[in-house]
């Protein structure tokens, strides 16, 4: 009998400590959202699932973590090596506590790590823990954001946050769901380069991600969903030189901005004038909601400083790094965040701090889609009650019209039949984020805010969503589209540009001006083609 030699014994000791599934599948009412799903997770390595919103990439990790959606029946085997498994969520707010800061819930999991030493030694190492943990998650800041509550941070502050919990937890395993999702480019290579690092240190990756360019960049092996199944795989150079299926081509199509077309959405029409067009506006065309020295706060730390920002009606954009005061701005207009000085004008009426006291028609006009879809909704009442709800209560719209009405738009947007009579944890996060703007365009908004709402979407999914986007402005030019975005093919949808830094305005004018001539290093940083992802790749 032949003896193993030793290069085999390594192969089978690395295959027992890979994570994997074998013929998977999750099913709901018959509807499978995992259909005989096959994959290895090796150490040191970066295995990436990428596919449309609702392919199944969220439902295939939550496996390795045996966590399924409420009434699912699943069969096939999952094994993982005897280790933790941590996981970054695409939407991190569900799983921080938003009673508790930074600092307590980041103490939790170190102090397990620390029991063995004296109690004098404990504190401190904690600390050093901590510290070091953030700042492997790319917050070097995080000394200063111990302090702070999770609704307090950025959307991708808060994924860092998770991502130092997974971190300290000591975990073998890293699932990571959408890392770079609403990160400006900058923040993407510092994530992109941690999640080589992470792997370089014999932790196993799973990257499930819509970010085809970080895929690329960093992936050793790469599986295309496609409605739950695999339909081909290999590692990037393969997939990208020569797809074989037809839905990998369409995926990776590297495809510009559509023109505006006359979307279903439409109810007017007049023209009104194109997303992107830089001739200025008649005079008369006055701000729909007018910033004015506006100065937010987290408890007792500034963190924004706006001392004039007009939004007039037509598209505009804010951009800015993250953790730059994008979503503070977003907050306060919506009446989201009252800790702040200064006027958020509508129409020239002062409009009040807290949701709480604005009027039924105020409520109406102003309208948040948030970048966490799912936290958004409630997860026990299904997604087309809740989205025709705003109609009936904002519009005063009988039920039988506000249905009708809400059934239309969802369908506009991609998701229509039996989908949007399911509950929100049986929907993917994009889906969630389309059925969020449905929500808010029911209420007949003046102003439209949406925050980072094509980040967390395929390539397909987001260039039919600017497409959609570019129609609402041509099709409503009474209506204010303010979008939260570091995407800059997103942003160049809008007619004017205004750039936060550190919380402060740091510029602001029409597109082209910014795009062509910016005054602000910043700004040119935002604004210029993205450069490529380059980590330091474990490849």
């Amino acid at each position: 009998m032949n003896q193993p030699t030793e290069a085999q014994d390594q192969a089978a000791e690395a295959r027992d400590q890979a994570a994997r599934v074998q013929d998977l599948r999750v099913d709901i009412e018959g509807r499978a959202l995992v259909d005989g799903v096959s994959l290895r997770v090796p150490p040191g390595r970066i295995t990436a699932l990428i596919g449309a919103s609702g392919s199944g990439k969220t439902t295939t990790g939550l496996a390795l973590l045996n966590e399924y959606p409420p009434g699912a029946r699943v069969t096939g085997q999952v094994h993982t090596p005897d280790t933790l498994v941590g996981y970054v969520p695409q939407h991190p707010a569900t799983v921080l506590n938003p009673a508790r800061p930074v600092a307590a819930l980041l103490q939790d999991i170190a102090r397990t790590h620390v029991s063995h030493l004296p109690r004098r030694a404990r504190r401190s190492e904690i600390r050093h823990r901590i510290l070091r943990a953030l700042a492997q998650a790319q917050l070097h800041d995080g000394e200063t954001l111990l302090d702070r509550y999770p609704h307090q941070l950025s959307g991708g502050q808060q994924q860092r946050v998770v991502l130092a919990q997974a971190l300290l937890t000591g975990a073998r395993t890293l699932i990571a769901d959408e890392p770079t999702t609403g990160q400006d480019a900058v923040t993407k290579q510092q994530i992109a380069d941690q999640l080589a690092a992470v792997a370089r240190e014999g932790i196993a990756v799973l990257l499930l991600s819509h970010d085809l360019e970080v895929v690329r960049a960093l992936a050793h092996d790469v599986h295309v969903l496609r409605a739950g199944r695999i339909v081909e795989s290999g590692p990037p150079e393969q997939l990208w030189s020569s797809p074989q299926h037809s839905w990998t081509r369409e995926l990776l199509t590297t495809a510009a901005p559509a023109e505006p077309s006359d979307g279903p959405l439409a109810p007017s029409t007049d023209a009104g004038t194109p997303a992107g067009d830089t001739t200025p506006r008649p005079a008369a065309a006055e701000a729909v909601l007018q910033v004015r020295s506006l100065t937010a706060r987290h408890g007792r730390s500034t963190v924004l400083h706006t001392p004039d920002l007009p939004l007039p009606p037509g598209c505009s954009a804010v951009v800015g790094r993250s953790g730059s005061g994008k979503t503070t701005l977003a907050r306060c207009l919506a009446g989201l965040h009252r800790s702040y000085d200064g006027e958020v004008l509508l129409d020239g009426v002062a409009l009040p701090r807290s949701l709480r006291d604005r009027t039924r028609e105020q409520l109406a006009a102003v309208q948040y889609v948030f970048q966490d879809a799912r936290a958004a909704f409630d997860e026990h009442r299904p997604v087309l009650g809740q989205v025709m709800r705003s109609a009936i209560r904002l519009r005063r719209v009988p039920r039988p019209e506000a249905l009708a009405e809400a059934e239309r738009t969802l369908s506009t947007l991609g998701l229509s039949g039996d989908l949007v009579r399911r509950r929100p944890a049986q929907l993917s996060g994009g889906e969630l984020q389309r059925a969020a703007l449905a929500r808010a365009l029911l209420a007949r908004p003046r102003v439209l805010i949406c925050d980072e709402i094509t980040s967390g979407q395929d390539s397909v999914t987001r260039r039919n969503l600017r497409t959609l986007l570019a129609d609402l402005v041509r099709t409503h030019p009474e209506m204010s589209l303010v979008l939260i975005t570091h995407d800059r093919d997103t942003a160049t949808l809008a007619t004017r540009i205004a750039v936060l830094d550190d919380g402060h305005l740091v510029e602001q004018g029409p597109t082209g001006q910014l795009l062509t001539a910016p005054r602000h290093p910043l700004t040119a940083a935002l604004l210029q083609p993205e450069p490529e992802v380059s980590a330091a790749s474990p490849q």
